[in-house]
């Protein structure tokens, strides 16, 4: 196996739930490690670290040239961003080298309070191409996390064409939607993924196509790809999994580690450590088929007692590979003085006087024999230089008071030049994308007079109209709103001319809210032919489709796939050009009424919402697509029916098995209500919006979502 260069090596970074994964982290050769405080992470139930500890765990990290990056990467609710400030000021003040984030407003916190702290966007910001990466670096962030249904190919194109450091999941478990854009846990039990709490219900047995378990993937492993992914431009190589015991970590770290230095992987000890009916490489080459999916099986569980106790041998010694240089001087009448040295860093200790021999006098041979006791340390004694003047002597507890104070003391001197260096390269990043902040006139973006008009009309009574969302031009009637919008692919001359005879006075063209690397180009076709059918607006669900918004020069309206959750959110995404934007659908009716920006806002108040976005289609089978008309019913355990509709191929998407409706319920007076449609036909469409125009209660089953209950 080929040896990676060190020049080209990614860093292996390594997940950290609680000490004992830390110090099997530490001990078997991750270059970083990444962990959260206890609130404001994506795996809020992992042991964590709490605030007190966390100077002291990063310099432990430090002083053996490991990075911290810690996670604050979920979503944020007003009555929180004073807690999230404290975390925020708690990890960057605790030495952290990085923060991963998912909220805009926990990014502007951190760029304007903790500039030398790197940014990196979280995978749940669902950033899957490289018009979104530009602008999370515009934004500026210095890395991202690709999306985990990336090729290998998509991988290099996002890094060649944004010159950004893209860390990428090698190994550990996989999220069946595209992570961000999931919300099956959050809408089924309260528990949302994007506030760390994810139930993971996609693991229990639901049945499709006559396969079973079919919302679960196996986990992903890359390790054998890892010599592609450095040629990809790839910085850093992310083991998943903080929920996870310490020989997990151990193993998968080990063998990220063999890689790199060109010997074999132990694979087999890393599936028995855990797996989900073995590993799958399916997103990386693109390779997406049911190969892909698995489960937990008994034989998984069983597999790992054969295995823990040689993995938990791996990290039972602090390894010793720092080598180090000591200088010992002694002579008559002055105390000691031992320096000791890493090669860039030195300390210098005093000791006491010598004494007089009574036997033999002290040799460099002697001396060594003690001064080499580094044991319990990362150092190692390469060469020592005694300096010995006279005939004198030093005892063995000398010497090893000696030692123990110079390691101690070059282990605090190590950590301090570590965190000076980070902090000029993040003075270099900071100065890099000091000129990448969003101008004033940058497309779509609104001037102050017109924010302050926008309130005007608002306070005016405008408030609260009505917008709808088709599938099809099919689905369109005759006084339908106001303001449609239409899928991007929907939109055509014969589909403007019937949305405006049917009462549109506003069209606006749904950009997809996943677009690959793979499909930038058609969906660049697309958005050209519909400039010059005059449609002036387009919905955006993710911030690459905000950036082509922009780029194109279109006035943008936000979906609620955005995730904003908070003000301060909605403010950012303002700033970045929308004109308006629908909040989350997991934001409570109470937190509705916190918004600063309610001209701004609009909430959804009917629809069978979209639970999940898949790329490895769960109705796809050995052979491809087939005879698939595009619509599919997935079946869970308790019977309850899921339609699964097909997106030109490009992914699919989980609806819920019951419609969202809350057009009746008493909601804040936000600017707009949108109404989802996807699988009513037109009378359907039209029973429903006029149920909606006079607040009318929707007979059958329904749900009012999160908005009346408190999500967790």
């Amino acid at each position: 196996m080929k040896i990676i260069p060190k020049d080209k090596r990614p860093e292996i970074l390594a997940p950290v739930g609680g000490e004992e994964q830390l110090t099997a982290a530490l001990r078997c050769g991750a270059d970083a490690v990444y962990f959260g405080l206890p609130d404001f992470n994506a795996r809020r139930s992992a042991d964590n670290f709490a605030g007190d500890k966390l100077p002291r765990t990063i310099a432990r990290c430090h002083e053996r040239g490991v990075r911290v990056y810690v996670t604050i990467n979920t979503l944020v609710f007003d009555r929180e961003l004073a807690d999230m400030r404290k975390a925020v000021d708690t990890a960057c003040g605790s030495g952290a080298d990085g923060l991963i984030v998912q909220d805009l407003a926990v990014a502007k916190y951190a760029r304007e309070n903790w500039p030398d702290t790197a940014l990196i966007a979280s995978t749940q910001m669902a950033v899957h191409n490289a018009e979104g990466t530009a602008l999370l670096k515009e934004m500026g962030f210095s890395r991202a996390v690709a999306a985990r249904e990336l090729t290998l190919a998509e991988i290099k194109d996002i890094h060649d064409r944004t010159g950004m450091d893209i860390e990428v999941f090698v190994h550990g478990a996989h999220c069946m939607s595209v992570s961000g854009m999931c919300y099956i846990s959050s809408m089924i039990g309260g528990r949302s993924g994007n506030r760390g709490l994810c139930a993971q219900p996609c693991r229990l047995d639901c049945s499709l196509c006559g396969r079973d378990h079919a919302l679960s993937l196996k986990d992903l492993s890359y390790i054998d790809h890892i010599a592609e992914l450095a040629d990809a431009g790839v910085s850093s190589l992310k083991i998943e999994g903080r929920m996870k015991r310490a020989e997990y970590v151990a193993a998968a770290v080990t063998a990220c580690r063999a890689v790199m230095e060109g010997r074999e992987p132990d694979m087999e000890t890393l599936r028995a450590v855990f797996s989900r009916s073995g590993f799958t490489d399916g997103y990386l080459t693109g390779k997406r088929g049911p190969d892909m999916f698995g489960y937990r099986t008994k034989e998984d569980v069983t597999a790992a007692d054969q295995v823990l106790k040689d993995l938990a041998k791996l990290y039972e010694k602090e390894p010793q590979n720092i080598a180090v240089d000591m200088h010992l001087s002694v002579s008559e009448g002055r105390p000691a003085k031992l320096t000791v040295t890493d090669g860039n860093v030195s300390f210098t200790v005093l000791g006491a006087e010598p004494q007089t021999p009574k036997t033999l006098p002290l040799t460099a041979e002697y001396a060594e024999r003690y001064l080499a006791k580094t044991g319990g340390t990362p150092y190692y004694l390469n060469e020592l230089k005694a300096d010995i003047e006279g005939a004198v002597m030093l005892p063995a507890s000398q010497l090893n008071e000696l030692r123990r104070k110079a390691l101690e003391g070059l282990a605090e001197e190590r950590v301090r030049a570590f965190e000076e260096k980070g902090a000029k390269e993040h003075e270099n990043t900071a100065a890099k994308s000091a000129g990448n902040t969003v101008p004033e006139d940058a497309p779509g973006m609104r001037s102050k007079a017109e924010n302050k008009a926008s309130d005007a009309s608002w306070r005016g009574g405008r408030e609260n109209t009505l917008r709808a969302r088709f599938e099809s031009a099919d689905q369109l009637f005759s006084g339908c709103p106001d303001t449609v919008i239409l899928p991007l692919k929907a939109i055509d001359a014969a589909s403007v001319k019937k949305a405006k005879d049917c009462g549109a006075e506003l069209i606006i063209a749904e950009i997809p809210p996943v677009v690959w690397p793979s499909n930038m180009k058609n969906v660049r076709v697309k958005l050209a032919e519909i400039k010059e059918l005059n449609i002036t607006d387009v919905y955006v669900e993710n911030l690459g489709a905000l950036d082509l918004a922009r780029e194109f020069g279109f006035t943008a309206h936000g979906g609620a796939a955005l995730n904003i959750l908070n003000s301060v959110s909605m403010e950012e995404h303002l700033k970045l050009g929308l004109a308006d934007a629908c909040v989350s659908f997991e934001m409570p009716a109470a937190d509705m009424r916190r918004q600063a920006h309610p001209e701004s806002a609009g909430a959804v108040v009917y629809g069978y919402l979209p639970l999940m976005k898949f790329r490895a289609c769960p109705a796809r089978g050995k052979n491809g697509c087939g005879d698939c008309k595009g619509v599919n019913i997935l079946t869970d355990r308790k019977g309850e029916k899921f339609t699964v509709l097909c997106r030109d191929k490009q992914y699919s998407e989980l609806l819920n098995c019951v419609p969202l409706y809350a057009a009746d319920r008493n909601l804040p007076d936000l600017s707009f209500r949108l109404l989802y449609f996807t699988t009513e036909t037109a009378a359907e469409c039209a029973e429903m919006t006029r149920l909606a125009e006079e607040k009318a209660p929707l007979p059958g089953r329904r749900t009012a979502g999160l908005y009346f209950r408190e999500l967790l």
